[in-house]
C-alpha cells in the first residue's frame, strides 16, 4: 500500500490518494503487479514490477482527476473506509463502510 500524489496544473492543487498494489501473476506463472486507487471508482492497473506499477497507476489516478475536474464531478477528500477481506478459498471480498 502507498499514496501517490497528484498536482494538477489547472487546479494548482495537490491530491493525495491511497493506492494499493498487490502480487499478481499470469497463466504461465510470470510475475506481475495489480494496483489499484480505493477512492478512484475504475483507477486500477498493473505491471511486470512494483516500479512500473506504480508509474502506470500515478497516471491513471491523474487521468481520473483531470477527467472529474473536467465533468464538474466532486473530487473524494477523505478516501473512503474498506475493510479487505480474505475467504477460506482464497478469493478476497472488499466491503465498504
Amino acid at each position: 500500500m502507498g499514496k501517490v500524489a497528484v498536482k494538477l496544473k489547472k487546479e494548482m492543487k495537490t491530491y493525495i490518494f491511497k493506492v494499493v498494489i498487490e502480487d499478481d501473476s499470469f497463466d504461465d506463472g510470470r510475475q506481475a503487479y495489480h494496483a489499484y486507487c480505493p477512492s478512484l471508482k475504475g483507477a486500477s492497473t498493473w505491471g511486470y514490477t512494483q516500479e512500473e506499477t506504480l508509474k502506470n497507476i500515478r497516471e491513471v489516478v491523474e487521468m481520473t482527476v483531470e477527467s472529474m475536474i473536467e465533468h464538474g464531478e466532486p473530487i473524494p477528500e477523505e478516501p473512503e473506509i474498506q475493510i479487505l477481506s480474505k475467504m477460506l478459498d482464497g478469493q478476497k471480498t472488499i466491503s465498504n463502510v
